[in-house]
């Protein structure tokens, strides 16, 4: 396993995190004995991060994660997150993020986590979040119950101005650097590298669009991105290559990104994850896939409250 630093966090996190959203049956349902074995696996092979949030699976990927973690929970990094705890619920109020965090807490079986994040930001009024959810996360950070605090969200572009308007350790930013995006790097990336922000990629398989298996149907994508998706999951499969592992290939080697959080369903996928770690396709191949990006590179779905999507946004039909 390769390790980075998070940032000026001080924290070493490995370059393949563990995205626990499959966890909470997120792209499927799996067993409890799975999801425990899964987390072992991942631990077993170096993977040390671990993020999480009480919306997947509406607590039951925190309630799964914490089982699985009894025992080991001191060779983890623990992140999880506030603000969203269903599809349309939204709450980033400073009431509801301390009490949600003790939530959280016994649910994860611990008695603090690493890293707080509040989730999706695109959802809540940007200068709320500002001036009453982050000043309440620095307060449970005061109490000990929290050693870093970071935003995550869709839109590089709002979560780079945020950057500009706060102090957080850490930045998400979810399916904006795969395949099928770079548009992370445009905004974002140099930002949180200037100001010593951990930058962490998540949805390097676009939410699942790329590694083969089924798409989940509340995938917000349009039809033209899906399409894309399932024609480079076949010309990989056509290749004799495994779709996740190249994908994955893609992000795991961008020099600014700490971590790359994959939503892992079983100790299969966690080993072709560490497969990825190697450069295992080739020029051709990836000439071939990009032709059929082209069309859609870079498009993008409506995601949060209409102020905070950008002018820029990109839909492909």
């Amino acid at each position: 396993m390769i390790y980075h630093p998070l940032g000026k966090t001080g924290m070493q996190v490995s370059t393949i995190g563990f995205g626990a959203s499959a966890l909470g049956d997120v792209f499927g349902s799996i067993t409890p004995e799975v999801a425990g074995a899964t987390v072992q696996h991942a631990i077993d092979c170096g993977i040390n991060f671990f993020d999480v949030s009480p919306y997947y699976g509406v607590t039951l990927a925190e309630e799964r994660l914490g089982n699985a973690l009894q025992g080991r929970r001191h060779e983890v990094l623990l992140a999880t997150k506030c603000g969203r705890y269903g599809y349309n619920h939204f709450d980033f109020s400073a009431a509801t993020i301390t009490r949600g965090l003790d939530d959280s807490l016994r649910r994860l079986r611990t008695d603090y986590v690493d890293l707080l994040q509040v989730h999706d930001v695109e959802f809540g009024s940007i200068e709320y979040i500002l001036q009453e959810t982050l000043p309440a996360m620095r307060d449970l950070q005061l109490k000990g119950k929290v050693r870093m605090i970071g935003i995550t969200g869709y839109w590089p572009e709002l979560l780079a101005r945020m950057l500009r308007q706060v102090r957080v350790e850490t930045v998400l930013n979810y399916c904006h650097s795969n395949l099928l995006m770079d548009d992370m790097d445009r905004e974002l990336t140099p930002v949180a590298t200037e100001l010593g922000v951990g930058l962490i990629n998540a949805s390097p398989l676009h939410m699942g669009l790329l590694g083969g298996g089924p798409v989940a149907e509340w995938h917000p994508a349009p039809s033209a991105i899906k399409n894309a998706a399932a024609k480079i999951v076949a010309l990989c499969e056509e290749h004799g290559v495994r779709p996740a592992v190249v994908a994955l290939n893609q992000c795991l080697s961008h020099p600014a990104v700490a971590t790359t959080l994959v939503g892992f369903r079983s100790v299969e996928e966690i080993d072709d994850a560490l497969r990825a770690l190697e450069d295992l396709h080739s020029p051709k191949l990836m000439q071939e896939i990009m032709a059929i990006v082209e069309p859609i590179k870079n498009s993008t779905w409506a995601s949060g409250l209409a102020e905070n999507q950008p002018a820029s946004h990109s839909t492909a039909l």
